[in-house]
């Protein structure tokens, strides 16, 4: 027959059953806030396609996103952004957008410009706006940072990128939330049938760019949700960041890579969702 509990034993179970719950959420709430969001993962992909020239055999594309510079990430964290993407050597150097948090109360321009300066790629950096980018008279301010570190601000623009007697192409469109995305405009001067790279902060901008000539796409912006819960997925989900929320996604032709990012906005957490800095290595098929 089983022992009957007293009600000193039920007390004093749910008294260690309260303290263990109290502490996992504690556990978990420093984890979120202190540990995750600056615990940087590398990723890395094979990107692969005929259009790719043998001349681009092994050409390695730094990615990075959505640093939020001004709200919990700092200038000290993005140094170290800076030391993981040049260990690399990348060839090129592509940021999708959201640099400041909140531009109109951000202030530390000249240490920014000297910090993204030591970023160098031998074919190029290039970056778009992000909606806070925009947001809070940013627009501005952003491409004065931008350009005096010297990215290429492709704003509803392309450029092709040569390499030997080989080049590809590369555009990149306004944000969606606060710009004027045109990728008719950005693919007016494609030259034919030639492997293009689109950068949009939004990644649900797949579902226009798939119905065009553009073979891959990389975009931030969603924080790949930022907390996601076990078996429920992604809690923070943006506008034009809801479909395409992280990874690599295969659609229509059209390969579609979403970032991470870097920092943090709205709640300064991060949980099953590490900031990420991403390397794309081209091949020929």
């Amino acid at each position: 027959m089983p022992k009957k509990m007293t009600r000193r034993t039920f007390l004093k179970t749910l008294g260690k059953t309260g303290a263990f719950t109290l502490l996992a959420g504690l556990s978990g709430y420093y984890y979120s806030k202190h540990i995750e969001p600056y615990w940087t993962e590398i990723t890395r992909f094979t990107i692969r396609h005929k259009l790719i020239p043998a001349d681009f055999r092994r050409f390695k594309i730094a990615l990075f996103s959505d640093t939020h510079l001004g709200y919990h990430y700092q200038l000290s964290h993005l140094r170290k952004a800076v030391s993981l993407i040049m260990e690399e050597n990348p060839d090129m150097i592509i940021f999708s957008g959201d640099l400041m948090d909140n531009p109109s109360a951000y202030h530390q321009i000249r240490e920014t410009v000297e910090l993204l300066r030591l970023l160098d790629a031998p074919f190029g950096k290039f970056a778009v706006f992000g909606n806070h980018d925009h947001g809070g008279y940013g627009t501005e301010k952003y491409r004065y940072i931008m350009e005096e570190s010297r990215f290429k601000v492709l704003q509803n623009t392309a450029v092709p990128v040569a390499k030997g007697r080989s080049f590809i192409f590369l555009a990149g469109v306004d944000d969606c939330m606060l710009g004027r995305p045109d990728l008719k405009a950005a693919l007016a001067r494609r030259p034919g049938e030639v492997y293009t790279i689109l950068i949009s902060h939004a990644p649900d901008y797949a579902d226009v760019a798939k119905g065009y000539p553009v073979h891959l796409q990389i975009s931030g912006h969603s924080h790949g949700g930022q907390i996601q819960i076990p078996f429920v997925g992604p809690v923070i989900t943006p506008r034009y960041g809801r479909k395409y929320v992280e990874g690599l996604y295969a659609l229509d032709g059209l390969t579609l890579y979403v970032n991470r990012g870097l920092g943090t906005t709205r709640l300064p957490f991060r949980f099953l969702s590490r900031p990420e800095i991403t390397f794309f290595t081209l091949e020929p098929e």
